[in-house]
């Protein structure tokens, strides 16, 4: 995602939800010393790891903090870039974040963002689709998972110059390992459905839809498998100047 973002030295960073810190320390070894990078998420575990991992590789241009990135308190204009990494999803008012987001960068700053297609993951679309027969929308890539929904997303917060760079890929899963990977209860996570809305669902209803997800997989059993998409939007939109 960085590679694409025109990083350079001397720029202020903030990552997004930035998990253990993968993109954040890319972005601080990118911008130097003279740059700076503050990486965000509201899990603490998550962010001493990153912690430690930058003191691992002597950073001092990176900190981590306990935030949310959809209740971010920066002034407007403290950011050249912001990056939101397999994390989007998440947010709970998506195109609210992005009004944030838009309102820290700089003018001319670059959001830049990655989301998978709504085919992506088979255990996933599988799901919704036995789910929706229950009355039941689970939303997973779905707000974000065509490159025009993005587009969309994007324009409506504010941002210009917007570009995408598509990487097609998948891979074949075995239907053993794809039942396994049912996502139809109340305990599995629902991105940006607080609370999952699996939850309305009876015992009864769970088990018919479970059902209907395993017979619906044997439906699309090859000899190689079951092929399940991976295929990523890299996004980037930029804030007027």
């Amino acid at each position: 995602m960085l590679d694409h973002a025109f990083l350079s030295q001397g720029q202020r960073v903030l990552d997004l939800a930035t998990g253990t810190g993968l993109v954040a320390i890319d972005a601080a070894q990118r911008v130097g010393r003279t740059g700076s990078v503050i990486g965000v998420d509201i899990a603490t575990d998550m962010i001493e790891c990153a912690r430690q991992k930058a003191a691992a590789l002597g950073l001092t241009n990176v900190d981590f903090l306990v935030a949310d990135a959809e209740d971010l308190n920066f002034p407007a204009g403290s950011f050249d870039h912001l990056f939101c990494s397999s994390a989007l999803i998440w947010m709970s008012d998506l195109p609210k974040a992005l009004r944030l987001w838009h309102r820290v960068l700089k003018p001319g700053g670059l959001l830049g963002f990655h989301a998978f297609a709504e085919t992506a993951f088979i255990a996933g679309v599988v799901a919704q689709r036995v789910l929706e027969r229950q009355g039941i929308s689970v939303l997973l890539n779905k707000p974000t998972g065509t490159v025009e929904k993005c587009h969309r997303l994007l324009t409506q917060a504010g941002f210009v110059d917007i570009d995408f760079k598509v990487e097609v890929d998948g891979s074949y899963l075995s239907l053993e390992r794809l039942r396994g990977m049912w996502l139809g209860d109340s305990s599995s996570p629902a991105p940006g459905q607080y609370p999952n809305p699996v939850s309305l669902l009876s015992a009864e209803q769970l088990a018919a839809a479970r059902a209907d997800y395993v017979q619906e997989l044997e439906t699309l059993q090859t000899d190689q498998g079951i092929w399940s998409d991976s295929t990523i939007f890299y996004t980037y939109g930029r804030k007027a100047l």
